[in-house]
């Protein structure tokens, strides 16, 4: 008689005010090449913090360093409430895709992901009911028993969304988790992510797509450069960033050239130039682009979005 998969629910969650994670004066070099610059950084335990930056920003080698995959060159890292030497004991509670996911190619799915339950500690006896219900979860269950090396990049990144979740966990990390994904595959993320949010899981991950970000993370991180540029809840930056008028006009570049001239910090934003509140109100701001010769179709009150933050924020810092 075959025994039941036994799954052992993870370490009752740290308080509401605890954290997740939490780096100090991290510092990550390669030679010459600084990746991460002395960041500091709190995860707020059961927040979804989205880590935003362009290529090369550094948000793969930070949350490598988090999980102990690579070795800063200074500071410290804090998971889960284990530091230095006892950062592993807290390996078993963290679910992680990054970089994409690395699987045996000849073999199926399915049992790929039989491999990788064999390895948790929090799981014996029978592994197909976890794998199977893992499978139906991130919708690769009529795909379940082709082989690997026969998935297309989506599926890829869903199976090793499906490793990440074979156990509950208190932290799951997401390297680009849309990567690949269509828009249904992205949609399936969205719904992974609230789930895990409803249980009380913090999840951490890196994305491209601001927009995502923006609909299911309660938490910002911008890197550049290896830099932090701002970190908090993403609805205080928001609303610390609003206000100020939108100008639709066909002449970005000279719109923002000749504002800046008047004396208004304007940036690139979705659907023209965006300028906060400043010395010009929308009077003046018309007045300023029709001097300088730059068309107006259209001028409304901002409402903040995340793309335009983080458009302004790595403008300012370039």
């Amino acid at each position: 008689m075959t025994a039941a998969a036994s799954t052992t629910e993870p370490a009752t969650t740290s308080p509401a005010d605890a954290l997740a994670a939490r780096v100090r004066g991290l510092r990550k070099t390669f030679g010459a090449t600084v990746a991460v610059d002395d960041v500091d950084l709190d995860v707020p335990a059961g927040a979804v913090l989205g880590m935003l930056g362009p290529n090369g920003s550094g948000k793969t080698t930070l949350i490598r360093m988090l999980l102990g995959l690579t070795r800063p060159t200074a500071g410290t890292v804090e998971l889960l409430g284990c530091t230095g030497a006892d950062l592993p004991a807290a390996l078993p509670d963290v679910g992680a895709l990054v970089e994409g996911p690395g699987f045996h190619p000849f073999l199926s799915g399915r049992d790929n992901l039989l491999r990788c339950a064999a390895a948790e500690p929090r799981l014996d006896g029978d592994l197909r009911r976890p794998v199977d219900a893992v499978l139906e979860r991130v919708g690769l269950a009529d795909a379940a028993r082709r082989r690997y090396r026969g998935y297309s990049l989506g599926m890829k990144q869903r199976l090793g969304l499906a490793a990440a979740l074979l156990v509950p966990r208190r932290l799951v990390v997401l390297d680009e988790p849309t990567n690949g994904l269509d828009p249904a595959g992205t949609r399936d993320v969205r719904r992974v992510v609230a789930e895990l949010r409803e249980a009380g899981v913090t999840v951490l991950l890196s994305s491209h797509l601001l927009a995502e970000v923006e609909a299911v993370c309660t938490h910002v991180a911008v890197l550049q450069t290896g830099t932090l540029l701002v970190a908090g809840d993403l609805r205080a930056l928001l609303d610390a960033d609003a206000g100020g008028v939108v100008v639709s006009t066909p002449d970005v570049d000279d719109a923002i050239l000749a504002l800046r001239a008047a004396g208004a910090p304007a940036y690139r934003a979705e659907g023209g130039v965006a300028v906060p509140p400043g010395p010009l109100e929308a009077p003046g701001i018309v007045a300023a682009l029709v001097g300088a010769g730059v068309a107006v179709w259209e001028v409304h009150r901002r409402r903040a979005h995340l793309e335009e933050l983080f458009t302004r924020l790595t403008e300012e810092d370039a």
